[in-house]
Protein backbone atom coordinates (compact mmCIF):
# COMPACT_ATOMS: atom_id res chain seq x y z
CA UNK A 1 0.00 0.00 0.00
CA UNK A 2 2.90 2.40 0.69
CA UNK A 3 3.41 2.88 -3.05
CA UNK A 4 -0.11 4.31 -3.48
CA UNK A 5 0.76 7.87 -2.43
CA UNK A 6 -2.70 9.35 -2.85
CA UNK A 7 -4.34 6.62 -0.78
CA UNK A 8 -1.73 7.05 1.96
CA UNK A 9 -2.25 10.82 1.98
CA UNK A 10 -6.01 10.39 2.40
CA UNK A 11 -5.45 8.02 5.34
CA UNK A 12 -3.04 10.45 7.03
CA UNK A 13 -5.34 13.46 6.51
CA UNK A 14 -8.28 11.59 8.06
CA UNK A 15 -6.10 10.07 10.84
CA UNK A 16 -7.59 6.69 9.97
CA UNK A 17 -6.46 4.15 12.58
CA UNK A 18 -7.54 1.28 10.34
CA UNK A 19 -4.33 1.78 8.36
CA UNK A 20 -1.97 1.67 11.36
CA UNK A 21 0.58 -1.02 10.58
CA UNK A 22 -0.24 -1.06 6.85
CA UNK A 23 2.31 1.69 6.19
CA UNK A 24 4.34 4.34 8.04
CA UNK A 25 4.62 8.06 7.32
CA UNK A 26 8.12 9.57 7.35
CA UNK A 27 8.33 13.37 7.65
CA UNK A 28 11.26 14.76 5.71
CA UNK A 29 11.51 18.02 7.67
CA UNK A 30 11.49 16.63 11.21
CA UNK A 31 13.06 13.23 10.40
CA UNK A 32 10.42 11.36 12.44
CA UNK A 33 8.10 8.58 11.34
CA UNK A 34 4.50 8.16 12.47
CA UNK A 35 1.52 5.88 12.19
CA UNK A 36 -1.32 7.16 9.91
CA UNK A 37 -3.50 8.05 12.92
CA UNK A 38 -0.88 10.29 14.57
CA UNK A 39 -2.78 13.02 16.51
CA UNK A 40 -0.47 15.88 15.46
CA UNK A 41 -1.35 18.24 12.59
CA UNK A 42 -0.41 16.44 9.34
CA UNK A 43 2.64 17.87 7.57
CA UNK A 44 2.48 19.23 4.06
CA UNK A 45 2.06 16.61 1.38
CA UNK A 46 5.44 17.35 -0.17
CA UNK A 47 7.14 16.68 3.16
CA UNK A 48 5.76 13.15 3.54
CA UNK A 49 7.07 9.90 2.19
CA UNK A 50 5.82 6.41 2.98
CA UNK A 51 7.46 3.14 4.00
CA UNK A 52 6.12 -0.40 4.41
CA UNK A 53 7.72 -1.08 7.81
CA UNK A 54 9.11 0.64 10.88
CA UNK A 55 12.45 -1.03 10.15
CA UNK A 56 12.60 0.63 6.72
CA UNK A 57 11.95 4.02 8.34
CA UNK A 58 14.71 3.46 10.88
CA UNK A 59 17.11 2.25 8.19
CA UNK A 60 16.42 5.46 6.23
CA UNK A 61 17.41 7.56 9.25
CA UNK A 62 14.00 8.44 10.74
CA UNK A 63 13.21 8.16 14.45
CA UNK A 64 9.93 7.13 16.05
CA UNK A 65 7.36 9.83 16.85
CA UNK A 66 7.00 10.39 20.61
CA UNK A 67 3.29 11.14 20.32
CA UNK A 68 1.83 8.25 18.31
CA UNK A 69 4.53 5.64 19.12
CA UNK A 70 4.40 3.95 15.71
CA UNK A 71 6.49 1.00 16.87
CA UNK A 72 3.53 -0.15 18.99
CA UNK A 73 0.90 -0.09 16.23
CA UNK A 74 -0.84 -3.34 15.23
CA UNK A 75 1.13 -5.55 12.88
CA UNK A 76 0.44 -5.58 9.17
CA UNK A 77 -2.50 -7.85 8.30
CA UNK A 78 -0.56 -8.84 5.18
CA UNK A 79 1.17 -11.59 7.18
CA UNK A 80 -2.21 -13.04 8.21
CA UNK A 81 -3.63 -13.83 4.79
CA UNK A 82 -0.45 -14.72 2.92
CA UNK A 83 1.71 -17.82 3.03
CA UNK A 84 4.53 -16.82 0.69
CA UNK A 85 8.21 -16.48 1.62
CA UNK A 86 7.98 -12.89 2.90
CA UNK A 87 4.90 -13.56 5.04
CA UNK A 88 6.41 -16.68 6.58
CA UNK A 89 9.68 -14.84 7.22
CA UNK A 90 7.83 -12.02 9.00
CA UNK A 91 5.97 -14.48 11.22
CA UNK A 92 9.25 -16.19 12.14
CA UNK A 93 10.99 -12.88 12.85
CA UNK A 94 8.07 -11.93 15.11
CA UNK A 95 8.59 -15.27 16.84
CA UNK A 96 12.18 -14.29 17.65
CA UNK A 97 13.95 -16.72 15.32
CA UNK A 98 16.56 -14.20 14.13
CA UNK A 99 17.47 -13.30 17.72
CA UNK A 100 17.90 -16.95 18.66
CA UNK A 101 19.27 -18.51 15.47
CA UNK A 102 20.44 -15.63 13.29
CA UNK A 103 19.68 -15.09 9.61
CA UNK A 104 21.11 -18.52 8.64
CA UNK A 105 18.65 -20.14 11.06
CA UNK A 106 15.78 -18.14 9.56
CA UNK A 107 16.78 -19.14 6.04
CA UNK A 108 17.14 -22.81 7.00
CA UNK A 109 13.63 -22.87 8.44
CA UNK A 110 12.24 -21.31 5.28
CA UNK A 111 14.17 -23.63 2.97
CA UNK A 112 15.87 -20.80 1.06
CA UNK A 113 19.35 -19.33 1.02
CA UNK A 114 20.07 -16.41 3.34
CA UNK A 115 20.77 -14.26 0.27
CA UNK A 116 17.37 -15.03 -1.25
CA UNK A 117 15.55 -14.24 2.00
CA UNK A 118 17.44 -10.96 2.29
CA UNK A 119 16.63 -10.05 -1.31
CA UNK A 120 12.90 -10.78 -0.96
CA UNK A 121 12.52 -8.84 2.30
CA UNK A 122 14.43 -5.84 0.96
CA UNK A 123 12.32 -5.77 -2.19
CA UNK A 124 9.00 -5.79 -0.36
CA UNK A 125 9.72 -4.20 3.02
CA UNK A 126 12.72 -2.00 2.40
CA UNK A 127 14.65 -3.74 5.18
CA UNK A 128 16.44 -7.04 5.62
CA UNK A 129 15.90 -9.60 8.40
CA UNK A 130 18.52 -8.06 10.70
CA UNK A 131 16.94 -4.59 10.44
CA UNK A 132 13.46 -6.04 11.03
CA UNK A 133 14.67 -7.97 14.07
CA UNK A 134 16.46 -4.85 15.33
CA UNK A 135 13.23 -2.84 15.11
CA UNK A 136 11.46 -5.55 17.09
CA UNK A 137 14.21 -5.55 19.73
CA UNK A 138 13.81 -1.80 20.08
CA UNK A 139 10.08 -2.17 20.67
CA UNK A 140 10.65 -4.90 23.27
CA UNK A 141 13.25 -2.74 24.99
CA UNK A 142 10.81 0.19 25.16
CA UNK A 143 8.15 -2.04 26.72
CA UNK A 144 10.53 -3.29 29.38
CA UNK A 145 11.90 0.19 30.07
CA UNK A 146 8.44 1.70 30.51
CA UNK A 147 6.60 -1.11 32.29
CA UNK A 148 9.21 -2.67 34.58
CA UNK A 149 11.86 -1.59 37.07
CA UNK A 150 14.43 -4.02 35.66
CA UNK A 151 17.98 -2.67 35.48
CA UNK A 152 18.94 -1.42 32.02
CA UNK A 153 21.58 -4.13 31.61
CA UNK A 154 18.97 -6.83 32.22
CA UNK A 155 16.61 -5.15 29.76
CA UNK A 156 19.32 -5.01 27.10
CA UNK A 157 19.90 -8.74 27.12
CA UNK A 158 16.23 -9.62 27.67
CA UNK A 159 15.32 -7.63 24.53
CA UNK A 160 17.87 -9.59 22.51
CA UNK A 161 20.74 -7.10 22.23
CA UNK A 162 24.24 -8.52 22.20
CA UNK A 163 25.74 -5.71 24.26
CA UNK A 164 24.69 -2.78 26.46
CA UNK A 165 26.37 -0.38 24.06
CA UNK A 166 24.30 -1.63 21.12
CA UNK A 167 21.18 -1.36 23.27
CA UNK A 168 21.95 2.24 24.23
CA UNK A 169 22.80 3.25 20.66
CA UNK A 170 19.67 1.64 19.22
CA UNK A 171 17.30 3.20 21.76
CA UNK A 172 18.82 6.66 21.17
CA UNK A 173 18.65 6.25 17.41
CA UNK A 174 15.07 4.92 17.27
CA UNK A 175 13.45 7.04 19.99
CA UNK A 176 15.80 10.07 20.16
CA UNK A 177 16.05 9.49 23.91
CA UNK A 178 18.46 7.65 26.16
CA UNK A 179 16.99 4.61 27.95
CA UNK A 180 16.82 6.47 31.30
CA UNK A 181 15.08 9.42 29.63
CA UNK A 182 12.59 7.02 28.05
CA UNK A 183 11.78 5.58 31.47
CA UNK A 184 11.41 9.05 32.97
CA UNK A 185 8.86 9.96 30.25
CA UNK A 186 6.79 6.82 30.83
CA UNK A 187 3.17 7.42 31.90
CA UNK A 188 2.91 7.95 35.66
CA UNK A 189 0.72 4.89 36.11
CA UNK A 190 3.42 2.69 34.59
CA UNK A 191 6.24 4.32 36.54
CA UNK A 192 4.38 4.14 39.85
CA UNK A 193 3.51 0.49 39.40
CA UNK A 194 6.77 -0.63 37.86
CA UNK A 195 8.49 -1.74 41.03
CA UNK A 196 5.47 -3.64 42.26
CA UNK A 197 4.86 -5.18 38.85
CA UNK A 198 8.37 -6.33 38.15
CA UNK A 199 9.88 -7.04 41.52
CA UNK A 200 9.37 -10.37 43.20
CA UNK A 201 6.31 -11.20 41.12
CA UNK A 202 8.03 -10.76 37.75
CA UNK A 203 4.77 -9.56 36.15
CA UNK A 204 4.89 -7.31 33.10
CA UNK A 205 1.71 -5.39 32.22
CA UNK A 206 1.09 -4.01 28.75
CA UNK A 207 -1.60 -3.13 26.23
CA UNK A 208 -2.06 -5.11 23.02
CA UNK A 209 -3.46 -2.82 20.28
CA UNK A 210 -5.86 -3.96 17.57
CA UNK A 211 -7.82 -2.56 14.66
CA UNK A 212 -11.39 -1.76 15.62
CA UNK A 213 -13.94 -3.18 15.71
CA UNK A 214 -13.18 -6.28 17.76
CA UNK A 215 -15.98 -8.49 19.06
CA UNK A 216 -14.61 -10.37 22.07
CA UNK A 217 -17.61 -12.66 22.58
CA UNK A 218 -16.71 -15.53 20.26
CA UNK A 219 -12.98 -14.93 20.66
CA UNK A 220 -12.76 -15.24 24.43
CA UNK A 221 -15.91 -17.37 24.64
CA UNK A 222 -14.35 -20.05 22.44
CA UNK A 223 -11.06 -20.10 24.34
CA UNK A 224 -12.86 -20.31 27.68
CA UNK A 225 -15.42 -22.94 26.68
CA UNK A 226 -12.77 -25.24 25.20
CA UNK A 227 -10.08 -24.48 27.80
CA UNK A 228 -8.02 -27.36 29.15
CA UNK A 229 -8.19 -27.53 32.97
CA UNK A 230 -4.80 -26.85 34.52
CA UNK A 231 -3.57 -25.12 31.35
CA UNK A 232 -6.34 -22.51 30.90
CA UNK A 233 -8.90 -20.81 33.10
CA UNK A 234 -11.30 -17.85 33.31
CA UNK A 235 -10.80 -15.99 36.58
CA UNK A 236 -11.91 -12.51 37.67
CA UNK A 237 -12.59 -11.35 34.12
CA UNK A 238 -9.29 -12.63 32.74
CA UNK A 239 -8.52 -15.49 30.38
CA UNK A 240 -5.37 -17.08 31.81
CA UNK A 241 -3.14 -19.80 30.45
CA UNK A 242 0.36 -21.26 30.69
CA UNK A 243 2.94 -20.79 27.93
CA UNK A 244 5.84 -23.01 26.88
CA UNK A 245 8.58 -20.66 25.64
CA UNK A 246 12.14 -21.07 24.25
CA UNK A 247 13.96 -19.97 27.41
CA UNK A 248 11.46 -21.04 30.04
CA UNK A 249 7.74 -20.83 30.64
CA UNK A 250 5.19 -18.21 31.54
CA UNK A 251 1.61 -17.41 32.50
CA UNK A 252 -0.44 -14.82 30.64
CA UNK A 253 -3.68 -13.12 31.68
CA UNK A 254 -5.66 -11.46 28.85
CA UNK A 255 -8.56 -9.07 29.41
CA UNK A 256 -10.79 -7.56 26.69
CA UNK A 257 -11.01 -3.76 26.85
CA UNK A 258 -12.85 -1.34 24.56
CA UNK A 259 -9.70 -0.09 22.80
CA UNK A 260 -7.06 -2.70 23.61
CA UNK A 261 -6.42 -6.09 25.17
CA UNK A 262 -4.98 -5.94 28.67
CA UNK A 263 -2.04 -8.34 28.98
CA UNK A 264 -0.18 -9.41 32.12
CA UNK A 265 2.80 -11.69 31.59
CA UNK A 266 4.70 -13.60 34.24
CA UNK A 267 7.87 -15.06 32.71
CA UNK A 268 10.61 -17.20 34.18
CA UNK A 269 13.04 -15.57 31.71
CA UNK A 270 12.49 -12.02 30.36
CA UNK A 271 14.18 -12.98 27.09
CA UNK A 272 10.87 -14.65 26.20
CA UNK A 273 8.92 -11.36 26.24
CA UNK A 274 8.97 -10.76 22.48
CA UNK A 275 7.84 -14.24 21.56
CA UNK A 276 5.21 -14.28 24.33
CA UNK A 277 3.67 -11.06 22.98
CA UNK A 278 3.78 -12.42 19.44
CA UNK A 279 1.99 -15.60 20.48
CA UNK A 280 -0.68 -13.72 22.43
CA UNK A 281 -1.37 -11.49 19.43
CA UNK A 282 -1.59 -14.57 17.24
CA UNK A 283 -3.88 -16.34 19.73
CA UNK A 284 -6.36 -13.45 19.60
CA UNK A 285 -5.90 -12.67 15.88
CA UNK A 286 -5.15 -9.05 16.76
CA UNK A 287 -3.45 -8.12 13.48
CA UNK A 288 -6.52 -8.86 11.37
CA UNK A 289 -8.15 -6.16 9.22
CA UNK A 290 -11.84 -6.37 10.24
CA UNK A 291 -12.94 -3.65 7.82
CA UNK A 292 -11.74 -5.57 4.76
CA UNK A 293 -13.07 -8.89 6.08
CA UNK A 294 -16.51 -7.65 7.10
CA UNK A 295 -17.00 -5.61 3.91
CA UNK A 296 -16.56 -8.72 1.79
CA UNK A 297 -18.78 -10.93 3.96
CA UNK A 298 -21.50 -8.25 3.97
CA UNK A 299 -21.76 -8.66 0.20
CA UNK A 300 -23.66 -11.91 0.88
CA UNK A 301 -27.21 -10.82 1.81
CA UNK A 302 -27.64 -13.81 4.14
CA UNK A 303 -24.44 -13.09 6.05
CA UNK A 304 -24.86 -9.30 6.14
CA UNK A 305 -27.27 -9.25 9.12
CA UNK A 306 -24.86 -11.36 11.18
CA UNK A 307 -21.95 -9.04 10.37
CA UNK A 308 -23.98 -5.90 11.09
CA UNK A 309 -25.21 -7.30 14.40
CA UNK A 310 -21.73 -8.03 15.80
CA UNK A 311 -18.92 -6.86 13.50
CA UNK A 312 -15.26 -7.54 14.10
CA UNK A 313 -15.27 -11.23 14.91
CA UNK A 314 -11.81 -12.75 15.04
CA UNK A 315 -10.63 -16.34 14.64
CA UNK A 316 -9.54 -17.81 18.01
CA UNK A 317 -6.16 -19.34 17.29
CA UNK A 318 -3.44 -20.90 19.41
CA UNK A 319 -0.14 -20.19 21.15
CA UNK A 320 1.30 -23.55 20.07
CA UNK A 321 0.53 -25.28 16.77
CA UNK A 322 1.53 -28.77 17.96
CA UNK A 323 -0.63 -28.40 21.08
CA UNK A 324 -3.67 -27.51 19.02
CA UNK A 325 -3.13 -30.40 16.60
CA UNK A 326 -3.11 -32.83 19.54
CA UNK A 327 -6.26 -31.22 20.96
CA UNK A 328 -7.98 -31.41 17.56
CA UNK A 329 -7.42 -35.17 17.49
CA UNK A 330 -8.73 -35.51 21.05
CA UNK A 331 -11.82 -33.58 19.98
CA UNK A 332 -12.70 -35.77 17.02
CA UNK A 333 -16.36 -36.92 17.12
CA UNK A 334 -16.86 -36.00 20.79
CA UNK A 335 -18.46 -33.09 22.64
CA UNK A 336 -16.55 -30.03 23.81
CA UNK A 337 -16.75 -31.28 27.39
CA UNK A 338 -15.40 -34.72 26.47
CA UNK A 339 -12.52 -33.21 24.47
CA UNK A 340 -11.63 -31.05 27.46
CA UNK A 341 -11.67 -34.09 29.74
CA UNK A 342 -9.37 -36.10 27.46
CA UNK A 343 -6.94 -33.18 27.23
CA UNK A 344 -6.98 -32.67 31.00
CA UNK A 345 -6.04 -36.31 31.59
CA UNK A 346 -3.15 -35.98 29.15
CA UNK A 347 -1.93 -32.81 30.84
CA UNK A 348 -2.14 -34.26 34.35
CA UNK A 349 -0.24 -37.39 33.35
CA UNK A 350 2.42 -35.85 31.10
CA UNK A 351 2.48 -32.06 31.51
CA UNK A 352 5.23 -30.22 33.34
CA UNK A 353 3.96 -28.80 36.67
CA UNK A 354 4.08 -25.02 37.19
CA UNK A 355 3.40 -22.71 40.13
CA UNK A 356 0.57 -20.18 39.85
CA UNK A 357 0.27 -17.98 42.95
CA UNK A 358 -2.61 -15.99 41.39
CA UNK A 359 -4.90 -18.81 40.32
CA UNK A 360 -5.45 -22.46 39.51
CA UNK A 361 -3.11 -23.16 36.61
CA UNK A 362 -1.04 -26.26 37.29
CA UNK A 363 0.71 -27.53 34.13
CA UNK A 364 2.23 -26.75 30.78
CA UNK A 365 0.67 -28.65 27.89
CA UNK A 366 3.04 -31.56 27.08
CA UNK A 367 5.09 -31.15 23.92
CA UNK A 368 5.39 -33.72 21.10
CA UNK A 369 8.72 -35.05 22.38
CA UNK A 370 7.19 -35.94 25.75
CA UNK A 371 4.02 -37.37 24.21
CA UNK A 372 5.96 -39.47 21.70
CA UNK A 373 7.26 -41.65 24.54
CA UNK A 374 3.89 -42.37 26.17
CA UNK A 375 2.33 -45.83 26.24
CA UNK A 376 -0.62 -45.87 23.79
CA UNK A 377 -2.48 -48.28 26.05
CA UNK A 378 -2.53 -45.64 28.79
CA UNK A 379 -4.82 -43.44 26.67
CA UNK A 380 -8.53 -43.80 27.39
CA UNK A 381 -9.38 -43.50 23.70
CA UNK A 382 -10.72 -45.81 20.98
CA UNK A 383 -7.95 -47.80 19.30
CA UNK A 384 -8.18 -45.87 16.03
CA UNK A 385 -7.94 -42.54 17.88
CA UNK A 386 -4.90 -43.78 19.80
CA UNK A 387 -3.24 -44.65 16.48
CA UNK A 388 -4.05 -41.21 15.08
CA UNK A 389 -2.66 -39.43 18.13
CA UNK A 390 0.55 -41.46 18.47
CA UNK A 391 1.28 -41.15 14.75
CA UNK A 392 0.79 -37.40 14.89
CA UNK A 393 3.06 -36.81 17.89
CA UNK A 394 5.74 -39.08 16.44
CA UNK A 395 5.86 -37.08 13.21
CA UNK A 396 5.85 -33.79 15.13
CA UNK A 397 8.65 -34.95 17.44
CA UNK A 398 10.77 -36.23 14.53
CA UNK A 399 10.36 -32.98 12.61
CA UNK A 400 8.71 -34.74 9.67
CA UNK A 401 5.61 -32.57 10.11
CA UNK A 402 6.02 -28.79 10.42
CA UNK A 403 3.01 -26.84 11.64
CA UNK A 404 4.82 -23.63 12.60
CA UNK A 405 5.24 -20.32 10.83
CA UNK A 406 7.96 -21.61 8.51
CA UNK A 407 5.76 -24.00 6.55
CA UNK A 408 3.19 -23.34 3.86
CA UNK A 409 -0.51 -23.96 4.49
CA UNK A 410 -1.06 -26.25 1.50
CA UNK A 411 2.03 -28.31 2.27
CA UNK A 412 0.91 -28.80 5.88
CA UNK A 413 -2.57 -29.81 4.74
CA UNK A 414 -1.10 -32.40 2.39
CA UNK A 415 1.11 -33.88 5.14
CA UNK A 416 -1.76 -34.04 7.62
CA UNK A 417 -4.04 -35.73 5.09
CA UNK A 418 -1.47 -38.52 4.72
CA UNK A 419 -1.73 -39.41 8.41
CA UNK A 420 -4.24 -42.06 9.53
CA UNK A 421 -7.47 -40.68 10.98
CA UNK A 422 -7.14 -37.19 9.52
CA UNK A 423 -10.27 -36.31 7.60
CA UNK A 424 -11.28 -32.95 6.09
CA UNK A 425 -12.74 -31.57 9.35
CA UNK A 426 -9.59 -32.22 11.40
CA UNK A 427 -7.29 -30.90 8.69
CA UNK A 428 -9.30 -27.72 8.19
CA UNK A 429 -9.76 -26.92 11.88
CA UNK A 430 -5.97 -27.22 12.30
CA UNK A 431 -5.47 -25.04 9.22
CA UNK A 432 -7.85 -22.43 10.65
CA UNK A 433 -6.71 -22.26 14.27
CA UNK A 434 -3.13 -23.57 14.26
CA UNK A 435 -1.77 -22.63 10.85
CA UNK A 436 -3.69 -19.34 10.72
CA UNK A 437 -5.12 -19.78 7.22
CA UNK A 438 -7.91 -17.16 6.95
CA UNK A 439 -9.59 -19.16 4.19
CA UNK A 440 -9.90 -22.48 6.06
CA UNK A 441 -13.46 -23.78 5.88
CA UNK A 442 -15.48 -26.47 7.70
CA UNK A 443 -18.48 -27.32 5.50
CA UNK A 444 -18.98 -30.70 7.22
CA UNK A 445 -19.08 -29.25 10.76
CA UNK A 446 -22.46 -29.99 12.33
CA UNK A 447 -22.75 -26.52 13.87
CA UNK A 448 -22.00 -24.87 10.51
CA UNK A 449 -24.53 -27.03 8.68
CA UNK A 450 -27.18 -26.34 11.31
CA UNK A 451 -26.59 -22.58 11.10
CA UNK A 452 -26.57 -22.65 7.30
CA UNK A 453 -29.94 -24.39 7.26
CA UNK A 454 -31.38 -21.82 9.69
CA UNK A 455 -30.14 -18.92 7.55
CA UNK A 456 -31.39 -20.38 4.29
CA UNK A 457 -27.90 -21.19 2.99
CA UNK A 458 -27.13 -24.53 1.32
CA UNK A 459 -26.39 -27.01 4.10
CA UNK A 460 -24.79 -29.95 2.30
CA UNK A 461 -20.97 -29.75 2.31
CA UNK A 462 -20.62 -29.58 -1.48
CA UNK A 463 -23.32 -26.96 -1.98
CA UNK A 464 -22.15 -24.85 0.97
CA UNK A 465 -18.56 -24.95 -0.32
CA UNK A 466 -19.76 -23.70 -3.71
CA UNK A 467 -21.71 -20.86 -2.10
CA UNK A 468 -18.75 -19.96 0.14
CA UNK A 469 -16.51 -19.30 -2.86
CA UNK A 470 -17.74 -15.69 -2.74
CA UNK A 471 -16.43 -15.38 0.84
CA UNK A 472 -12.83 -16.14 -0.08
CA UNK A 473 -10.21 -15.46 1.19
CA UNK A 474 -12.06 -14.93 4.50
CA UNK A 475 -14.01 -18.17 4.92
CA UNK A 476 -12.51 -18.82 8.38
CA UNK A 477 -14.15 -15.57 9.53
CA UNK A 478 -17.43 -16.59 7.91
CA UNK A 479 -17.21 -19.73 10.07
CA UNK A 480 -17.13 -17.52 13.19
CA UNK A 481 -20.29 -15.68 12.09
CA UNK A 482 -22.04 -18.96 11.28
CA UNK A 483 -21.10 -20.51 14.61
CA UNK A 484 -22.54 -17.42 16.32
CA UNK A 485 -26.03 -18.34 15.10
CA UNK A 486 -26.07 -21.25 17.55
CA UNK A 487 -26.72 -20.79 21.27
CA UNK A 488 -23.45 -22.42 22.35
CA UNK A 489 -21.08 -21.47 25.21
CA UNK A 490 -18.30 -20.72 22.69
CA UNK A 491 -20.21 -17.56 21.71
CA UNK A 492 -20.41 -15.96 25.15
CA UNK A 493 -17.99 -14.61 27.75
CA UNK A 494 -18.89 -15.84 31.26
CA UNK A 495 -19.68 -13.34 34.00
CA UNK A 496 -16.65 -11.61 35.48
CA UNK A 497 -16.94 -13.38 38.82
CA UNK A 498 -17.39 -16.81 37.21
CA UNK A 499 -14.43 -19.16 37.38
CA UNK A 500 -14.18 -21.72 34.58
CA UNK A 501 -11.66 -24.36 35.63
CA UNK A 502 -13.57 -27.61 35.06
Amino acid sequence: MHTDTERCLRAVRSKDARFDGWFFTAVLTTRVYCRPSCPVVPPKDRNMTFYPSAAACQQAGFRACKRCRPDSSPGSPEWNHRADLVARAMRLIADGVVDREGVPGLAARLGYSARQVERQLLAELGAGPLALARAQRAQTARLLIETTALPMADIAFAAGFSSIRTFNDTVREVFALAPKELRARAPKRAADGAAAASGASGVISLRLPFRAPLNPDNLFGHLIATGVPGVEEWRDGEYRRTLSLPYGHGIVALTPRPDHIGCRLSLTDPRDLTIAISRCRRLLDLDADPAAIDDQLRADPLLAPLVDKAPGRRVPRTVDEAEFAVRAVLGQQVSTAAARTHAARLVTAHGEPVDDPEGGLTHLFPGPERLASLDPESLALPRSRRTTLTTLVRHLADGDLALGSAGGWDEARARLTELPGFGPWTVEVIAMRALGDPDAFLPSDLGIRRSARELGLPHTPAALTARAAAWRPWRAYAVQYLWAVDDHPINFIPARDAQVRT
